[in-house]
């Protein structure tokens, strides 16, 4: 059982971070039960839906009175509810966290949007490449002379978007333990993507950092922290920053060109880059690996998403596993004591309703009345 066993969410449905959230919180051990809108499709077959695995799901018409009432009773029974949609939505279906922490004071109200619950821009459409745009990330994802490059969404929509409400979450039901109170939890994609750069931040205020992509150490403009082109086509990524690491990247490289001494040198980076591609290019990437790999050079193979879980460090950790027959990422992190881990297949949307209506104490009669209403 994971460490958040015996924690109770509400997750009124959504996509990307939102159900990236639950995912953490119910990976952890976390009982969640996923609101789906009434008649909501899957994106794909449910059971590549990744993100909203470890969940029961139901189906309730939140624009129905009956199906408003229906998610406000169950709250009374829950530690916290989650919910992506733009500023104001709930609370036009009379769910706002006002009612909501006045039926449940302990509830932790989480909530998930790009902007923000205020600001210029609070009620603006938008998606992870708008966000990390307006924080300054995506300036600074791109090589010298080219435009930005998007990150796929991982900077926006997850890691400072849906983890960063499960920390927020799981933060305040730490605080609603000692003092007994609920709160919400404003997660934004702006703020978390400025979180997650901090550190440039705080490089550029130093003097260490330009704003000029692709010149500087992490972005890069070293020559030493980057990936090269193999012989057979494929790549490897080089993070030998520290001055024992380059050393022995020049030794295993067979490096004796004495321009590569001066590594911080930053005025000789390109034609320093340049050298380095055409050393790469000798040899195969599976060769490099077997001179590199292992070492303190700070060495790894660029691996596809077929390549990676064959890997044997990636097999030994068991950092994919198989559930259902789908090949996916495992829970992380990890505990020593308390373990998470996968309970089946993600839910067919709404395939939970009447049992977990049931188990929150509605009676038949008003499952069937909720149905004679089209609530659910």
């Amino acid at each position: 059982m994971g460490p958040l066993s015996g924690v109770k969410v509400i997750e009124v449905g959504g996509i990307g971070p939102g159900p990236f959230c639950g995912m953490m919180l119910s990976d952890m051990g976390a009982e969640i039960v996923r609101v789906e809108r009434k008649g909501g499709l899957s994106l794909s077959d449910p059971k590549y839906d990744l993100l909203i695995r470890n969940r029961k799901s139901i189906s309730i018409n939140l624009r129905t009175p009956e199906g408003a009432q229906t998610l406000l009773r169950m709250l009374e029974q829950v530690d916290a509810l989650q919910e992506g949609f733009r500023p104001g939505v709930m609370e036009k279906l009379g769910l706002g966290p006002d009612v909501c922490l006045e039926i449940n004071p302990r509830l932790v109200y989480g909530r998930m949007t790009g902007w923000g619950q205020e600001g210029p821009l609070a009620r603006a459409a938008g998606h992870d490449i708008n966000y990390i745009a307006l924080s300054g990330a995506l300036h600074t994802i791109g090589r010298k002379g080219q435009k930005p490059v998007p990150p796929l969404n991982l900077v926006g929509d997850f890691g400072g978007g849906g983890m960063l409400l499960a920390f927020g979450m799981v933060c305040a039901l730490y605080e609603a333990r000692n003092s007994g109170q609920g709160q919400v939890v404003d997660a934004a994609m702006t703020d978390g993507s400025a979180a997650l750069m901090t550190m440039i931040y705080g490089l550029k205020a130093a003097g260490f950092w330009t704003d000029k992509p692709g010149t500087n150490l992490l972005d890069t403009g070293a020559h030493f922290y980057d990936t090269y082109e193999t012989a057979d086509n494929k790549f490897v990524a080089i993070g030998s920053i520290e001055p024992q690491f380059y050393k022995l990247l020049l030794k295993l490289g067979e490096i004796e060109d004495p321009d590569f001494q001066n590594q911080l040198d930053s005025s000789q980076w390109p034609q320093l880059k340049e050298k380095l591609s055409l050393v790469f290019k000798t040899k195969t990437r599976q060769a490099w690996c077997e001179i590199m790999e292992g070492s303190d050079i700070c060495f790894a193979p660029v691996l596809s998403l077929s390549e990676a879980p064959e890997h044997p460090h990636n097999k030994q950790r068991k950092t994919f596993v198989e559930n259902e027959g789908v090949l996916q990422p495992a829970p992380a992190p990890r505990f020593s004591r308390t373990k998470p881990e996968l309970k089946g297949p993600p839910p067919i949307p709404g395939q939970d309703t009447e049992t977990v209506l049931a188990e929150f104490g509605f009676t038949t009669q008003e499952i069937e009345s909720l149905k004679a209403s089209q609530s659910i």
